[in-house]
């Protein structure tokens, strides 16, 4: 309301509360600043009507993790330990790659050994009996050989010889029981009977009729069942003696063998492939006056020699041993169909003992030095000791 009196016209004041009556001022109120904790400022920005205890100051909102880019991203993890190989898992490691090693000798030996038909059933073949018999054929095959070769091997001419022949005819007997594998040799101017072809010379059969028929022949005239074959001729022979750098040899006196030319001087030495060709062959020297029966005497010398070198840890741990060995073992090296690597590793096993007198080594007894004809009673005895898996008589052991 406006008087316009003296005071010309002024705004009268609005009339003052009754005394006594406090005055209620609107007290502002501050907002929390984002991000914050509680204000110093809230305990005095309470909203009005609120009373003192009722009043909880407001909170701030929880965080939250930040949103992610990509949800198909699986969350991050903390990073793996490495572990560290111990002693047990490197050699579990280092047996796992020998195994496969040796897996893999054993197929590539399986797959690259020549094989032939040598044995097979007939009316009247010596029934199975105890042990197991290999028959081992050192034949004068020049499979592989150049003229040079044949020339420094000092081979001979097959032609003169009459075709391919045995120069070596054994029968490995490996018993069931305790008692000794046999090494028997058959001395190639043996006269049995041959299938087919009358009476002759018991290498004959190899050239008439090959493994299958020698095969046949060596078990009509012992009685026993051939189970395994294994053959090898003048360059593989050569070719295994130089693959593990030779082989020692003590030998007696000097040999000097008048039809080939091999000379061997005496003395412990190692035969090279072409003196170890010449030493196992060799009958025409001062040296082996009994012929043949000499010459069969020193195949089975070598071959002892042989295996318990090839088997030895010096040739199986030399790379430079190993290596031209296994390589050159698959060309001079033929089996029967039927055999299988680890048929031949029994035999090797069993022939390590020749040269610790642990293989009882004899010839088929004759009836004189020219070897042609078996004492008929002795070798009945013999053979029978083979089938039976009982000791070897002394009295029938020739050496």
């Amino acid at each position: 309301m406006t008087y316009r009196g003296d005071d010309g016209g002024r705004r009268m004041p609005p009339p003052r509360p009754p005394a006594g009556r406090p005055r209620d001022h609107q007290r502002a109120q501050m907002m929390p600043l984002p991000g914050r904790g509680q204000s110093p400022y809230d305990e005095r920005t309470r909203p009005m009507g609120h009373r003192e205890q009722d009043y909880v100051p407001p909170q701030p909102p929880p965080r939250q993790p930040p949103p992610r880019q990509d949800d198909d991203y699986p969350p991050s993890r903390p990073p793996r330990r490495r572990r560290r190989w111990g002693f047990g898992r490197v050699l579990m490691t280092l047996l796992l790659v020998f195994v496969v090693f040796l897996a893999g000798i054993w197929v590539y030996l399986e797959f690259s050994i020549k094989r032939v038909d040598a044995l097979a059933d007939y009316e009247g073949r010596p029934v199975a009996a105890a042990g197991t018999n290999w028959l081992i054929v050192g034949s004068d095959s020049r499979e592989g050989l150049t003229a040079a070769d044949e020339e420094n091997l000092a081979t001979g001419d097959v032609a003169a010889a009459g075709g391919q022949r045995t120069d070596t005819i054994m029968v490995a007997h490996l018993p069931d029981n305790s008692t000794k594998p046999t090494l028997l040799s058959l001395p190639r101017d043996s006269q049995v009977k041959i299938p087919g072809h009358g009476t002759n010379k018991i290498n004959a059969a190899f050239s008439l009729g090959g493994p299958k028929l020698l095969a046949q022949t060596v078990e009509g005239a012992t009685g026993l069942h051939i189970d395994h074959y294994a053959e090898i001729g003048f360059g593989g022979f050569a070719k295994i003696v130089d693959a593990i750098g030779g082989v020692d040899m003590c030998i007696d006196k000097d040999m000097n063998d008048t039809v080939t030319g091999i000379s061997i001087k005496a003395g412990c030495q190692s035969l090279d492939g072409r003196l170890a060709l010449g030493f196992v062959r060799m009958r025409h020297s001062d040296a082996t006056p009994r012929s043949d029966l000499d010459r069969v005497a020193n195949q089975r010398k070598f071959i002892g020699a042989l295996v318990s070198q090839i088997a030895s840890p010096g040739t199986l741990l030399n790379p430079f041993d190993f290596f031209p060995l296994l390589s050159s073992a698959p060309d001079a090296l033929t089996m029967d169909s039927g055999d299988h690597v680890h048929n031949l590793a029994g035999l090797a096993i069993a022939m390590r003992g020749i040269s610790s007198g642990g293989v009882v080594t004899t010839t088929v007894p004759v009836t004189s030095g020219s070897a042609e004809n078996w004492d008929k009673n002795k070798s009945k005895q013999l053979f029978d000791a083979l089938k039976n898996d009982t000791e070897v008589p002394d009295s029938v052991i020739v050496n």
